[in-house]
């Protein structure tokens, strides 16, 4: 199954400063250089195109180089004034990004979770990414196996905290995260990273925007026992679900199957503890640390 390519809303620019690529790959050469013959056989300037399309010339010189990926806004509006062939959408579908910051079947989701208007999240493994403290993130790389090196360490830190930022910046989406009661207590790095870990989930989920809920170990009843579960919307009121295991993620399109995995985790947020019980949970563990 796929994702319509106008899943994410539009936006003025392909991504920010920080977002571009450090190591461009192969596949974001190519697209950029398909993009610029395809512009100069329609005789439009950088700037002449940039217009059509809504971006700026600098995020065109910067798609055309492959300095950046290109947004799927992008690539719809690339597509209409360059003739829609279809070419530029069929080569988007196989885009990567050249740096070994995020796993490659996590790279869509990514990319669409920061444009959703509303994410939740269900995790059985691990404390999620967008709740992770620094010194955890970094427990759960030392233990990849194969290792990684020092450089693809910091490359997956880095990744990983920059991906925090919506947190912060999007105090208007709600984030919603049930996460088991084992994730907490299993003591990943030791003790001082759990303490930090438990103190900065604690921080990052006392808005008012994020809720967080804790399935305690006695729990009688659990409606996800098939695994970690991701669900979002987009702007334009589509609903999406991303499954995660060994090595794969699957995007989830098909309007049957999100509705059901809505209703498991709808059906979990009853079974979880309340968000008030939860934080005090966790203030014990703290505790007991």
């Amino acid at each position: 199954m796929t994702v319509v390519e106008s899943d994410v809303g539009d936006v003025g620019e392909v991504c920010g400063d920080g977002e571009r690529e450090p190591d461009p790959s192969d596949s974001l050469r190519t697209f950029g250089a398909v993009v610029q013959a395809l512009r100069e056989h329609a005789g439009l300037s950088r700037v002449e195109f940039g217009t059509r399309v809504r971006f700026s010339k600098h995020t065109v010189e910067s798609v055309e180089l492959g300095r950046r990926m290109p947004d799927e806004a992008f690539v719809e509006r690339a597509e209409e004034a360059l003739g829609n062939t279809g070419a530029l959408r069929k080569a988007a579908r196989h885009l990567s990004r050249g740096e070994p910051g995020l796993a490659a079947w996590f790279r869509r989701w990514a990319r669409l979770e920061k444009r959703a208007v509303s994410l939740c999240t269900y995790e059985c493994r691990l404390v999620p990414g967008l709740l992770q403290s620094e010194a955890y993130v970094r427990a759960v790389f030392d233990n990849s196996i194969p290792l990684l090196t020092d450089e693809h360490v910091e490359a997956q830190v880095a990744a990983r905290l920059d991906r925090q930022r919506m947190l912060r910046e999007r105090p208007h989406v709600p984030f919603s995260f049930i996460v088991e009661e084992s994730v907490f207590r299993r003591r990943l790095g030791g003790r001082e990273v759990m303490r930090t870990l438990l103190d900065h989930a604690l921080e990052h989920s006392a808005p008012r925007n994020v809720t967080l809920q804790v399935v305690p170990l006695d729990a009688e009843s659990h409606s996800c026992l098939d695994g970690p579960l991701q669900l979002l919307e987009t702007l334009e009121g589509k609903r999406l679900a991303y499954s995660e295991g060994q090595q794969n993620g699957r995007l989830i399109s098909s309007p049957q199957e999100v509705s059901l995995l809505h209703q498991r985790y709808d059906t979990l947020r009853s079974q979880a503890l309340t968000p008030q019980e939860s934080r005090g949970l966790l203030e014990r563990l703290r505790g007991e640390l």
